[in-house]
């Protein structure tokens, strides 16, 4: 269980963030100047130099996000260049690409935060530029609504790339691409000139996934244990029925793989900051706002006290809480997670993703007048955020070209990489993590300047 650390305050990680920064420009700068496009989207280190992985294409916009998520945080003009022009250069394929369901993170990580910088007035007013990203958000938001399946009773999802018969955890946070879409006034237009409302569409996927991707402790199943998460479930899509829990990158469907849970995390968190933002009117055709709150705040409530429950004291997860090695690491949730162990690998990514998540929902929680329970989450996150940010875990050396070591991507597929002399994957990074501890670095950093507070949807 994690050991929440009640002292930690945002100004005492400033240091810590300007550190991560400082060290995040020559990353980004050295993956610039060495990587070649050619190869398409890096997606985790290998030695400590990015290599691709053909499955598809979902990391290319944390590539060129993360530079101008730089930009923000430091007014690094080299890095603004690289994320703009990238983004120009290689992200259109992905703005209409019909067999992915990353389109937000992808389309998101650039274009929504050009966007954003654009409305923020941190970059200066251009209207080619604002009309440019606004078109390129809303294609990509109709063409990631349109990869629906209906399972009935005004319910559904956005299938993932292994069939419509298929909905991941991790689709939740690339929802924000629908969410920005439809604040553009976007809608995705079907037969007969149907109208179809991305709000709708949005609200509907995250009901599906609250409903069979998250346990909540009532006996579902042997293993409904509440807060678990799985990846994936599987629909019979004849007749819309769910047949059972599955897994593409976790152990098993009875574990939880704890990157999925971090997805789930955050998806909610961020999208419970989001509705917010939403009028009264706008939700009552869906059932209303407090309803939909409520709902929102209780998925986001029970993972996270799962992940804090199922984490080692520091707050850095093993890859999978059923991975099978773990029983050889005793009583591994009373220590700080050992990176270099011979049995199962840590995944500092879950971390990364999972903080944000912790301090996004304890901020939702505060503001709605709940100061216990938000102070809780936010000050889990700050433990979690002090951790990713010190060695062993941020990458000090300047020829590595990963910013967040010991993060994985495929351990069933076994496709991460493991050095010499040792038994299971360490030291290496993934360019999703990275991203992902940019992003609340990012976060972090505006909070405790008292600068606008980070959103993925425009204000």
């Amino acid at each position: 269980m994690i050991k929440i650390d009640q002292n930690r305050t945002l100004q005492s990680l400033l240091p810590a963030l300007e550190r991560v920064f400082e060290i995040s420009a020559q990353k980004i700068h050295n993956i610039e100047k060495n990587w070649d496009p050619g190869k398409g989207a890096p997606v985790f280190t290998v030695k400590g130099s990015y290599t691709s992985r053909g499955w598809t294409e979902w990391t290319q916009g944390f590539q060129y996000g993360s530079a101008i998520l730089q930009f923000d945080a430091t007014n690094d003009r080299g890095a603004l260049e690289i994320g703009t022009k990238g983004t120009l250069r290689v992200m259109p394929k992905h703005i209409s690409h019909i067999g992915v369901h990353d389109h937000g993170f992808n389309t998101i990580s650039t274009c929504g935060n050009i966007l954003r910088l654009l409305r923020e007035e941190k970059l200066p007013a251009n209207e080619w530029e604002q009309n440019y990203f606004e078109l390129a958000v809303k294609a990509s938001g109709a063409v990631q609504a349109a990869r629906w399946t209906e399972i009935g009773e005004h319910q559904g999802y956005v299938y993932s790339f292994n069939g419509p018969h298929s909905l991941f955890a991790d689709t939740i946070r690339s929802l924000r691409v629908l969410a920005v879409a439809h604040q553009l006034g976007h809608v995705l237009m079907g037969e007969k000139d149907r109208k179809i409302n991305l709000l709708e569409r949005l609200l509907q996927h995250a009901e599906t996934t609250a409903r069979y991707n998250i346990y909540y402790g009532e006996g579902r199943d042997a293993f409904d244990v509440c807060g678990r998460v799985a990846h994936e479930s599987i629909f019979n899509t004849n007749d819309g029925s769910y047949r059972c829990p599955s897994t593409q990158q976790g152990y098993s469907p009875f574990s939880t793989w704890t990157r999925g849970l971090a997805w789930i995390l955050l998806g909610y968190a961020e999208e419970l900051e989001f509705l917010e933002s939403l009028s009264e009117e706008e939700l009552d055709h869906f059932g209303g706002k407090k309803k939909i709150t409520q709902a929102f705040s209780s998925v986001a409530g029970a993972v996270a006290d799962y992940y804090i429950s199922s984490t080692p004291v520091d707050g850095i997860p093993y890859w999978d809480t059923g991975a099978p090695g773990l029983s050889n690491l005793g009583n591994y949730l009373s220590r700080p997670a050992d990176p270099f162990n011979e049995h199962e690998p840590v995944d500092s990514s879950a971390a990364s993703i999972a903080a944000q998540g912790l301090v996004r929902l304890g901020n939702y929680l505060h503001s709605k007048g709940d100061t216990v329970r938000g102070r809780h989450y936010l000050q889990s996150g700050l433990t979690v955020a002090a951790r990713v940010f010190d060695t062993p875990y941020l990458s000090t050396d300047s020829s590595h070209q990963g910013l967040i070591l010991h993060s994985v991507y495929h351990r069933p597929n076994g496709w991460d990489y493991v050095p010499e002399g040792k038994k299971i994957p360490c030291g290496e990074a993934s360019m999703w993590g990275d991203y992902h501890a940019r992003e609340l670095a990012l976060l972090l950093w505006r909070m405790a300047k008292n600068e606008t507070y980070y959103t993925f949807y425009l204000k």
